[in-house]
């Protein structure tokens, strides 16, 4: 059974879609089979691995509202064996009006990616930058949420309401989510403000932090306009490495989980 996991934040320009497209692709590049989901309308991370989301037929959002099996969606990305692509389109921003009298509404996303979970190790879900439906539908469909934070002034305002959200959706819609992680993104080790907020949220957070702090990094930067993950554009650059070492943390600490689940299971 694979793992679902959202990347999710109502702030803008956190790196919610760098993290989505270098973690899928790094996930990729280790050997797991990866899905990765573009559930943001702006389409970026279809883009950013080679699709112009104008010559998208069906995506995501037909998905969702016109019940079109989600097999016949997925594409080959082309760029890496082990990674397949659920892309987005423009009209997923309708989606949501279009949504709101549908029964169970919450859960489309859901319906329509935990069949696949047994044919993926990670499906990685792109959300976009607000705490509406369709972020909600992402939540609902994943077992876990990756919580990208910049390393800026603003870093932590609205954590708290993201975090609000999560637990609501934890306890009326899907009691299986857990926070994966809160990942630290554009870092600068030349500024004492990124490393006051880094202090910052390993204080308050402690073991939600995950190790693996993403750089500002030029190459991180410029992949997208390749439409290559940084993996591919320069696999030796700052951003490259620090996606393949989260990627790393994520595997060891669910193979941990998994192990433990295994033990507990033969005890019983």
């Amino acid at each position: 059974m694979g793992k679902i996991i959202a990347v999710a934040n109502q702030k803008g320009g956190v790196g919610k879609t760098t993290t989505s497209i270098n973690l899928a692709a790094s996930l990729a590049a280790l050997d797991y089979r990866t899905l990765l989901v573009d559930a943001d309308p702006q389409a970026n991370a279809t883009s950013g691995v080679g699709y112009d989301p104008k010559d998208i037929q069906n995506s995501i959002y037909e998905c969702m509202v016109d019940g079109i099996n989600a097999h016949d969606i997925i594409v080959p990305t082309n760029i890496l064996p082990h990674l397949d692509l659920m892309p987005s389109h423009i009209d997923l921003v309708g989606a949501e009006v279009e949504m709101i009298n549908l029964p169970n509404r919450e859960e489309k996303m859901k319906e329509a990616l935990r069949p696949l979970a047994a044919e993926y190790d990670f499906i990685i879900i792109d959300c976009s930058p607000s705490l509406g439906l369709i972020t909600v539908n992402a939540l609902t469909a994943a077992h876990s949420v990756i919580i990208p934070v910049q390393c800026e002034y603003f870093a932590l305002e609205g954590l708290g309401k993201l975090l609000n959200t999560i637990k609501i959706i934890q306890s009326r819609l899907n009691t299986e989510l857990e926070i994966e992680g809160i990942l630290l993104t554009m870092y600068d080790v030349r500024l004492r403000l990124s490393n006051q907020v880094v202090e910052e949220v390993r204080m308050h957070f402690q073991q939600l932090a995950f190790d693996t702090i993403i750089p500002r990094n030029v190459k991180l930067s410029e992949s997208p306009s390749f439409g290559i993950p940084v993996i591919l554009h320069d696999a030796e650059s700052k951003g490259s490495i620090s996606y393949l070492n989260l990627a790393r943390e994520i595997v060891e600490k669910n193979s941990v989980e998994a192990t433990e689940e295994t033990a507990e299971d033969e005890r019983i």
